[in-house]
């Protein structure tokens, strides 16, 4: 993993994340709660990270002062931040969802400087703010029915709290990791603590444990277990580990750009000539955020 180089660790989470949209398709079809689908997922990838520390030689011993701070993270980044996402989606557009996740940029930004002393650059912040707003030319139709919806307020504060949650998640991750201990185990039990949480509230909300042996919703669920949680999270915290947490936010740039060319592919998705310049000014902009000097 160590020589992996940084631009694989850039695109590898980016693409599997875009392609995790139209896979999370197959889950909300099938008729399984969300906090149960959420739960199994990461339930599953929490079991594959803990055998891949063995097999790597890493212990699962880690100290129980760190057992707090894990806890935190799987109840905020992979119980919080993803139910909010999906509950988000029910009351406004995934467009709207997509450009609030690209500000995770500037939270990044924020919290690397407050907590890791990161700085980031002028020109970095330009191509980003560049990026979103070619996120928001891409939704801009969805996001300008927005207002019709009753719900519309309700659903962005669950989208922004979604965001919160997933800057919070970073700089709890990269804390335990900065103490010296290994990201793979940090992984495994902050992913199996968010899993107990969300099979946890499924049950006091009377939703009980519910599951779907269609093969398509196991199929989509391995999917989602193996990359899109063990092989996205480990190549995207890796790559923060790196260049700090704002670059690797940049992820959340691209990734809609992405997730609409495999929409148009599967699902028949028609780009505008306003979504088309959206995704040249995503492009143009990671490029430039990117670049050496």
């Amino acid at each position: 993993m160590s020589k992996l180089s940084d631009r694989w660790l850039f695109w590898g989470p980016t693409l599997i994340w875009a392609s995790t949209w139209h896979v999370i398709l197959y889950q909300l079809a099938s008729g399984v709660p969300v906090l149960n689908s959420v739960g199994w997922r990461f339930g599953i990838a929490a079991l594959i990270l803990a055998g891949v520390s063995r097999w790597q030689g890493l212990s699962l011993r880690l100290p129980w002062s760190a057992h707090g701070l894990m806890l935190a993270t799987g109840i905020v980044q992979y119980s919080g931040n993803y139910y909010s996402v999906y509950e988000a989606e029910r009351h406004i557009p995934s467009g709207l969802v997509a450009v609030l996740f690209c500000l995770m940029v500037f939270g990044n930004a924020l919290s690397g400087r407050v907590f890791f002393a990161q700085r980031v650059s002028a020109r970095f912040l330009a191509a980003a703010v560049g990026g979103v707003l070619g996120v928001v030319m891409i939704f801009w139709p969805e996001i300008a029915s927005t207002g019709a919806r009753p719900s519309a307020t309700y659903g962005l504060l669950m989208g922004l709290g979604a965001v919160l949650a997933a800057c919070i998640g970073n700089v709890l991750t990269l804390t335990l990791t900065r103490r010296g201990l290994p990201l793979v185990p940090v992984l495994a039990w902050s992913m199996g603590y968010g899993a107990v949480f969300l099979i946890t509230m499924s049950l006091v909300a009377g939703e009980g444990l519910q599951f779907s042996w269609q093969p398509s919703y196991i199929a989509s669920l391995l999917y989602l277990a193996v990359f899109g949680s063990v092989v996205a999270f480990v190549l995207y915290f890796k790559l923060a580990q790196r260049q700090g947490t704002a670059r690797a936010a940049l992820t959340g740039v691209v990734i809609p750009v992405i997730a609409l060319v495999l929409s148009a592919l599967l699902e028949g998705w028609h780009p505008t000539v306003l979504s088309v310049a959206g995704m040249a000014l995503c492009l143009g902009s990671i490029y430039a955020a990117t670049r050496q000097r």
